[in-house]
C-alpha cells in the first residue's frame, strides 16, 4: 500500500511514519531528506535550499520517481512531506499510475494547539550527534544525550508567536489537499496526542 502522511507542526509526522513503516516493513520516504541528499551532488538545488527558495514540482516529482522505482518500494511506501498542494497530488497520481500503484490512504495527524506548543518548546537537540528529544521520547538524564553524552539545546526561533503563525499557515494551506483526498474517500484523520506507538496501531486498525 501507498500512504501519504500530513499534518501541522509538531503533530509527529516523521516519528509516526518511521514507526508505521517498520510495522508494515515498507520504506518511509521524506521528500525533505531526498532533497537534502540531492543537494550534495547538485549545486543549484543546494543554493535554493540554502536561500530558502521553493523547489519546483517538476524537480521534486522526478526525484520521487527515482526513489519509488527502487526495489524496496515494490510493496509500498509512506510519503512524508509530499504532496502539499492539489497540483502535486495530481502529479503524484500520474507518477503512481505509471508504476501500477495509487495512494491507498491519506493520513492527517492532528493535535491540540497547546500540545503542539509543548512539544516544540520542550524539544531538545543534541549539539554533537543531532538526536532529537521531546515529550514522547525524553532523555534519561535532563539535557544529556543518551547516545553520545552531548549537551541538549533548544532552537532560539521556537517561540509561541512563530509557532502560532506556522499552525495558522498549515490550516489555511491544507484545506484544498485534504478536500482532494476526502473526495476520494481515502482520508483518515487521527489524533496524534497519544504515544506514537499507539497512533501507529490506530492507523493499522483503520
Amino acid at each position: 500500500m501507498v500512504y501519504v502522511i500530513t499534518g501541522g507542526p509538531a503533530t509527529g509526522k516523521g516519528t509516526r511514519a518511521d514507526i508505521l513503516a517498520k510495522k508494515l516493513n515498507i520504506p518511509h520516504i521524506s521528500t525533505g531528506d531526498i532533497l537534502r541528499d540531492e543537494a550534495e551532488a547538485d549545486k543549484e538545488i543546494s543554493k535554493k535550499l540554502t536561500r530558502g527558495e521553493l523547489i519546483s514540482d517538476e524537480i521534486i516529482t522526478e526525484l520521487l520517481k527515482k526513489r519509488v522505482s527502487e526495489k524496496d518500494c515494490k510493496d509500498g511506501f509512506i510519503l512524508d512531506g509530499y504532496p502539499r498542494t492539489v497540483e502535486q497530488a495530481g502529479l503524484l497520481d500520474e507518477l503512481l499510475n505509471k508504476i501500477g500503484k495509487k495512494v491507498d490512504m491519506a493520513i492527517e495527524l492532528t493535535a491540540p494547539d497547546e500540545l503542539v506548543f509543548r512539544r516544540i518548546l520542550e524539544r531538545r537537540k543534541c549539539e554533537q550527534c543531532g538526536k532529537i528529544y521531546g515529550l514522547d521520547f525524553p532523555p534519561k538524564i535532563d539535557d544529556i544525550c543518551d547516545i553520545c553524552g552531548g549537551k541538549l539545546s533548544s532552537r532560539s526561533d521556537d517561540t509561541k508567536e512563530t509557532l502560532q503563525k506556522r499552525i495558522n499557515t498549515y490550516k489555511e494551506n491544507s484545506k484544498d489537499i485534504l478536500e482532494y483526498y476526502r473526495k476520494k474517500r481515502i482520508l483518515k484523520t487521527i489524533d496524534s496526542s497519544s504515544h506514537p506507538e499507539r497512533m501507529a496501531e490506530e492507523v493499522l486498525e483503520k
